[in-house]
């Protein structure tokens, strides 16, 4: 279907603001990426972008066009999504966001063998720890750990995810460890932080005897990629907050020791959002059914 193969390329240029960044979201190279659009300019005969050496905007009657382009390919969406229900075998592309370290340690892994299990499946994956607009990058399903932000997505739980402070040895031998949960916001120790730019106040909830308790830490180090953080709790920079699966295997090896064991950090939702209408495509259902089951198993043997 070439023109609305052509609608779909229009509507992501528009959105990411780039013929190549357009193209390369669909999976399709600059040059028929731009070829699209001058064919869907010429059946409509008229301009849908004002093009210069460097950049690309909508004209007036573009940004018109793409008000009613996105109605047509939701309505199309919905029409397959509904005739697929009669088959209910999944198939098509999903288009999957997760934390980076929940992506690489559970999601990709179980990737291939969803795929295997429904061959007529294609998984695209983006993998970020920074909020994602899940509906602008039109994106099936995001994965999330922690508390996502209230929105009009549905939200399935998953699992729950067990969390632990840890630290090397080394740096528990030059700074001595944590007896107390007060301890940590000591100038004798350094909290490793998951920040990013315009992310909220930063604490730590530990499971106390006495319930729940805030931890206003801090560090002199944070960064916004969590793997970042656990090589510097690796190479004796700090103590890191980390959901269990992903120091499990640094834990076992001794590399990172597990500190403050009765007083863990509270466990972490995880879970996935997706667009309301989202489920009602088996490709879409199978998989979350699918992730769900297979990382329920992954997390418990982290445990």
């Amino acid at each position: 279907m070439p023109y609305i193969e052509s609608l779909r390329v229009f509507t992501r240029v528009l959105e990411l603001g780039s013929i190549t960044s357009g193209g390369r979201d669909l999976r399709l190279t600059p040059a028929v990426a731009s070829k699209r659009i001058k064919e869907l300019e010429k059946r409509l005969g008229v301009r849908l972008f004002n093009r210069t050496t460097r950049t690309i905007t909508p004209t007036e009657v573009g940004r018109v066009f793409y008000d009613e382009a996105k109605k047509v390919l939701g309505s199309l969406d919905d029409a397959e999504s509904a005739v697929a229900n009669f088959s209910d075998k999944p198939r098509g592309v999903i288009r999957v966001t997760a934390p980076l370290s929940v992506g690489r340690r559970i999601i990709a892994p179980l990737v291939p063998q969803f795929v295997k299990a429904f061959p007529e499946t294609q998984v695209q994956m983006r993998l970020s720890d920074r909020a994602i607009d899940i509906l602008a990058e039109r994106l099936d399903v995001a994965f999330f750990v922690g508390t996502p932000k209230e929105s009009n997505l549905k939200l399935k739980k998953l699992a729950e995810c067990d969390r632990v402070l840890c630290a090397a040895p080394s740096y528990l031998d030059r700074h001595g460890t944590p007896e107390t949960p007060g301890d940590l916001m000591s100038d004798d120790h350094n909290c490793l932080l998951l920040r990013y730019p315009r992310s909220p106040e930063y604490f730590w909830v530990l499971d106390t005897e006495d319930g729940p308790k805030k931890l206003d830490v801090a560090g002199k180090f944070d960064a916004d990629d969590s793997d970042v953080l656990t090589q510097w709790a690796l190479d004796g920079h700090g103590i890191a907050n980390k959901p269990r699966f992903d120091v499990a295997h640094h834990l076992a090896a001794g590399t990172l020791i597990e500190i403050l064991p009765d007083t863990p950090p509270m466990p972490s939702l995880f879970g996935c959002l997706y667009p309301h209408r989202k489920l009602q495509d088996p490709k879409i259902r199978h998989f979350v059914d699918f992730m769900g089951a297979q990382s329920r198993k992954m997390l418990d043997l982290a445990v």
